[in-house]
């Protein structure tokens, strides 16, 4: 079994480095797969409203939890979706939410998308604040926030978010918000880790695998996790669920993190924050 070391947040609550994430994982599949991820080593889970499948990471947790995985070791995330912006929205959204996990208490609840047109991500946050303060969640942030929201939000709130759920890959960066997160003491998450699969044709990333005798997946995850990321990869298979945690036994050299710097050139895989409403 491999365990992924822990980050420590803001606030600080520990988090693996890398966990399982379910987005697009059918509901029927969903238990049987984090139940395998569990297994495999992985102690966090992402998931969310807009997934659809809360409930069977819940089955999964609880499951865990009854064969003797202390529930503290386990780390479950989800989020609020767009719909549901507003104070007592977002308030009973989250109410919603744990009741398909079927938990005492969330680990992390987030923002899912700041919704510009809406505007209402300062209030959705107010309720996430509500929540943390209440200890119905351990920590609290966003996700798909761009500088002008964080900083709109830092101002009007409170609590600095303890991570920022975004698209992070190698084709897509994101220097100039990674370094306002430093500056803020805010956690970079990575979503679509892979570029949702379209990394795994690129040729310098294939080369850099054969050469250190790893899966490309292999190599934009050790990326990741060298860079300091978060990293949440989704994985369908036990095989493809084991190999994407075998990845802290092995370094990047120097050369090659540069070669992958090389790779940035702004390509998203999914959608832009400023036109999600």
């Amino acid at each position: 079994m491999h365990m992924a070391p822990k980050t420590t947040l803001n606030n600080g609550v520990a988090i693996d480095q890398l966990g399982y994430g379910v987005y697009k994982v059918p509901a029927e599949d969903c238990a049987n797969l984090v139940s395998t991820a569990i297994d495999a080593g992985y102690r966090t889970v992402d998931t969310a409203a807009l997934y659809g499948n809360e409930e069977g990471v819940g089955r999964a947790v609880n499951a865990a939890v009854m064969a003797g995985t202390p529930r503290e070791d386990l780390f479950v995330t989800s989020k609020v979706w767009n719909d549901r912006h507003g104070y007592d929205s977002t308030l009973a959204a989250f109410g919603e939410s744990m009741s398909r996990l079927g938990l005492d208490y969330l680990d992390m609840f987030l923002i899912h998308w700041p919704c510009p047109e809406q505007d209402l991500f300062i209030p959705t946050y107010k309720a996430l604040e509500t929540l943390y303060q209440e200890g119905r969640v351990r920590a609290i942030g966003v996700s798909n926030f761009e500088p002008d929201h964080l900083h709109r939000l830092l101002d009007a709130t409170s609590v600095v978010p303890a991570v920022n759920q975004v698209e992070l890959h190698p084709w897509l960066q994101q220097r100039e918000l990674r370094a306002l997160h430093a500056e803020l003491g805010i956690t970079t998450q990575a979503w679509s880790p892979l570029a949702r699969g379209q990394l795994l044709e690129d040729p310098v990333l294939a080369a850099m695998a054969a050469g250190h005798g790893r899966s490309t997946a292999q190599i934009v995850l050790r990326w990741h996790v060298q860079s300091g990321h978060l990293v949440i990869p989704k994985a369908s298979s036990p095989a493809r669920i084991a190999e994407n945690l075998h990845v802290f036994d092995f370094s990047l050299s120097e050369a090659d993190m540069a070669a992958i710097a090389a790779l940035d050139s702004g390509r998203r895989s999914g959608s832009d924050p400023n036109n999600v409403n």
